[in-house]
């Protein structure tokens, strides 16, 4: 289960008149218990309480007290020798009336009325196995927010279908993002007193909700209507208390869906809820999922976390406002200065969402700005910050929409934690009815007329919110000549996984100046077209990318076009997991890359959270001069030829377990002359037996007498003729075989093609003539032994791990890439005896431990100590043969590494 269903079902709990002997099973059930579990506890069998109450063993300890006693049976759970024994996380004691509870690690607290303790469902997140709590904690009220506005949308949709179409999806959208305003409007004193727009909606209403609708319609009429022409607009009385709202929310079509009864009492479910908690920077993403067939199963789970907002902000900008902050100390002028300078700074977001970045970097801006003022002596002054020097892109019209109200929300916010609720009020209405967040496709548009550097005389060009119209002059910057920053998270989509307008859009932002973009992720023309405004602008942006971006192909293919123009990386931050809250959710593998126009400021690479100031950061992310490596058909070493294996090329028809090998043996032992063992990443690392069909024309004759074999070959066939390549139909001819016939005469030296990042050595193997290898690993056919200790040395995985591409954080080999590009110093013939002494000593201390797959010995926790001296012992012999000793880390041996690479590439 994830937060929001957790919330549900808590919700509906709470609902329900309070059964002392149920409500002990039904809290574990709402967080995930199975029934079977339950069961158990029921009988007993499980329930190790001895306070007569129920106790699940390394989860919670609950009581159901007499009525009045709630704190005394918490005391009595929390001195319970069970409690401790059974390593209860939780102790909970609630009479129907009184709710208490504490997180026994934390000793943090809950003590609420019973029907208020879904509003702390957060609280108990760890027993439903979901760590993420402090997040979700901190975003209770929006997930609850989030929850019930879905179950209304659903519901609206299940009684209005055509509100589901094409055709009348951005008047539901747009419904939505008005009932939010309103929500938020009546609890915080926008609208005049508090619950206005709930409580009329549910005294106007008719018992049946028949004319819910129309209600609601006459509301939204007259928050369209000024105050000066009300008299002649016909408002009914109970609508004309709503003020005049503008800013085109409430222009326009006042259409609204039918409500039946269960919808009504949902809207009416969702206006009690205390909207003045609401989390304009997470909660647009939520909502966004709401309107999103696709992302409504993972409900609430899609938002971007602060945390991982200000991995991009602060090193982008946010820091350096700080730290003038912090030089201008009580100096008035100085802060002045610095107050000025922030009014003029441009934020932009070209991939904005639901305005996560934009609303984030905002409510920092103004905690600074408030922070000037107090030293100022200033406190009540206005902000000087205007919301439409936060721009932002959208594709989508939704999410467009709720970007510029979240903006608007966190205005008001800002305003009465900073000024106080009577002058945020007084400011507030009407809303200001500029468009400064556009809907249009940003690889498309031309960035400086959404965000142009004097914008004074550009026009939109894109679809605009509110109904604005498209030739609207384009809005001012209140505070001109400030710095802009571009900042983000576009979207990633890599070659095989882009749709056909995606393919177009690449094709638009590389005309005339690549024709290699197809390799590209999609993520890069975010990349291209922030760096053309560099040019024209004076900005600099950082954007949270797949880490495709800083490995393999894409390095030489797509930064030389960043670097060549002008500008260079200033922050990095290496490889992490983007993580949203969903539970067990690995998340994306990030990288987050900054990008100026040269200058000698400081640059920094942060790694394991811990920051390094540098001389200069090169497209792999390392402190190191911009080198560029790029594939190579032949070794740059004169190493032998490494090969990728073998493409079956056969949907699975020639490939066979070790059952089915057995079978057939069973039916002939002539048909072991056409079965092999077939050795991929999978075999070489956990042991896994798979074999082959390997069929010489010679054997085909003996193929053709087995009907089951001829079956298999017949698959193949069919399956090369239906294929859309022309090589793919022309294999058809030899549906027998797999399409490369490589092997050995004495042994191979196996590679996989990807391994996991967690061990500390590349796996690799010594594998007799006869077996095959398959084309998830690469080989090395008949290579001498030497060059195993090669690839299992630090110094080829230091390599391997940097200019390599990854599959997220594993180990992606390449025999173009990484194997031939792998700079060795000239080798001696006792250089080689020495690596081969070392591959031997390897090879015979894993088989001392015979049956242990690779994948057992190099757990880097249980890897047996023979193995790691042997292992130690060749990087020894390898590193003195590059600079006399062993290289002190990974960095010493990527310098020499990119050195030798250097001089051996440019006497090529």
């Amino acid at each position: 289960m994830n937060a929001v269903e957790i919330e549900q079902a808590i919700s509906q709990l709470a609902e329900l008149l309070f059964d002392a002997a149920a409500f002990p099973y039904a809290f574990l059930e709402a967080f995930g218990n199975k029934p079977t579990t339950i069961q158990r506890l029921k009988t007993g069998n499980t329930n190790k309480s001895d306070v007569g109450g129920v106790l699940q063993s390394n989860n919670i300890h609950m009581a159901i007290a007499p009525t009045g006693q709630v704190s005394k049976s918490l005391d009595q759970l929390r001195a319970s020798p069970a409690t401790a024994r059974q390593k209860a996380k939780f102790i909970l004691a609630t009479d129907g009336i009184e709710f208490q509870a504490e997180d026994l690690n934390s000793g943090e607290t809950v003590a609420c009325d019973y029907p208020d303790f879904p509003n702390h469902f957060g609280f108990f997140l760890p027993l439903a196995g979901i760590s993420t709590v402090k997040q979700i904690r901190e975003s209770a009220f929006d997930i609850r927010a989030t929850s019930r506005l879905n179950r209304l949308y659903v519901e609206l949709l299940k009684d209005n279908p055509e509100w589901g179409t094409t055709a009348r999806k951005h008047d539901m959208n747009h419904f939505m993002a008005r009932l939010i305003f309103c929500f938020f409007a009546e609890d915080t004193g926008i609208f005049n007193g508090t619950g206005l727009f709930t409580n009329t909606v549910e005294q106007m209403s008719e018992r049946d909700s028949s004319n819910t609708h129309d209600v609601i319609s006459e509301m939204f009429r007259a928050m369209n209507t000024k105050v000066a022409d009300r008299a002649g607009a016909n408002l009914p009385r109970w609508a004309d208390g709503l003020p005049y709202v503008n800013g085109g929310l409430f222009s326009g079509s006042t259409d609204v869906p039918k409500f039946s009864k269960i919808a009504k009492s949902y809207l009416i479910h969702v206006g009690k809820l205390k909207w003045q908690k609401i989390n304009p920077d997470i909660f647009g993403s939520m909502i966004q999922a709401v309107a999103d067939d696709e992302e409504r199963g993972d409900l609430g789970m899609h938002y971007t976390s602060v945390p991982n907002i200000l991995k991009v902000l602060n090193p982008l900008f946010l820091d350096d406002l700080r730290a003038q902050l912090e030089t201008a100390g009580d100096n008035v002028r100085t802060l002045l200065n610095l107050r000025k300078r922030i009014a003029r700074i441009r934020v932009f977001d070209p991939a904005c969402g639901s305005g996560n970045f934009l609303v984030i970097a905002y409510k920092e801006m103004r905690a600074i700005e408030a922070e000037i003022n107090r030293r100022r002596g200033e406190p009540n002054l206005p902000t000087e910050i205007p919301l439409t020097n936060f721009r932002g892109i959208e594709l989508n019209d939704f999410p467009a929409e709720i970007a510029r109200l979240a903006l608007i929300i966190a205005e008001y916010q800002c305003d009465v934690q900073y000024r106080g609720e009577k002058l945020a009020l007084a400011e507030f209405l009407p809303l200001n009815n500029q468009n400064w967040i556009t809907c249009g496709n940003a690889l498309r548009l031309d960035w400086l007329t959404v965000c142009p550097p004097t914008g004074t005389s550009v026009r939109f060009q894109g679809d605009d919110l509110f109904s604005t119209p498209l030739d609207q002059a384009q809005i001012n910057f209140e505070n001109e000549g400030g710095e802009t920053y571009i900042c983000g998270n576009p979207p990633f989509s890599g070659r095989q996984k882009r749709k056909k307008e995606q393919r177009e859009d690449l094709e638009k932002v590389y005309e005339d100046i690549l024709n290699k973009h197809k390799k590209l992720d999609y993520v890069t023309g975010w990349y291209i077209k922030a760096a053309r405004y560099c040019k024209y602008t004076n900005s600099k942006f950082v954007f949270v990318s797949t880490n495709s971006v800083c490995q393999g192909e894409h390095v030489s293919i797509f930064w030389p076009l960043i670097l060549n123009s002008g500008l260079e990386i200033f922050f990095a931050h290496r490889p992490f997991k983007w993580n949203n809250l969903a539970k067990q959710n690995a998340g994306v593998t990030c990288v987050i890359v900054g990008v100026r126009i040269k200058q000698s400021n400081k640059k920094v690479i942060v790694d394991d959270l811990k920051e390094k100031i540098v001389s200069n950061i090169n497209p792999y992310l390392i402190d190191m001069d911009n080198t560029i490596v790029s594939g190579s058909r032949v070794s740059i070493s004169k190493l032998p030829e490494m090969r990728f294996g073998n493409m079956p090329y056969d949907n699975g028809a020639l490939i066979l377990d070790i059952e089915t090998k057995m079978q057939y043996l069973k039916q002939s032992q002539d048909l072991s002359k056409l079965i092999r063992p077939l050795w991929g990443s999978e075999e070489i690392i956990d042991g896994v037996s798979r074999y082959c069909f390997w069929i010489d024309d010679k054997d085909l004759p003996l193929a053709k007498s087995f009907q089951s074999v001829i079956d298999r070959i017949d698959h193949v066939r069919k399956v090369r003729l239906a294929s859309t390549d022309k090589a793919g139909k022309a294999l058809a001819n030899r549906p027998h075989q797999f399409r490369e016939r490589y092997s050995s005469s004495f042994h191979t030296i196996v590679v996989p093609a990807v391994s996991s990042e967690q061990r500390d050595i590349l796996p690799c193997d010594l594998i007799d003539s006869y077996a095959i290898i398959s084309n998830a690993a690469f080989a090395l056919y008949d290579g001498p032994i030497w060059c195993l200790a090669i690839i299992t040395s630090h110094t080829h995985l230091a390599w391997i791990s940097t200019v390599c591409g990854k599959l997220e954080t594993r180990y992606r080999y390449s025999n173009t890439l990484g194997w031939n590009t792998f700079p060795v110093p000239a080798l001696t013939e006792k250089n080689k005896a020495d690596l081969t002494r070392c591959a031997e000593d390897i090879l015979l201390a894993r088989e001392a431990h015979f049956p242990a797959t690779i994948a057992d010995l190099y757990d880097p926790d249980t890897m047996p100590e023979n193995l790691r001296r042997a292992h130690e012992r060749n990087d020894e012999v390898l590193e003195r043969i590059y600079i006399g000793r062993r290289f002190k880390n990974d960095t010493e041996r990527l310098e020499k590494l990119f050195e030798l690479y250097t001089k051996m590439t440019k006497k090529k």
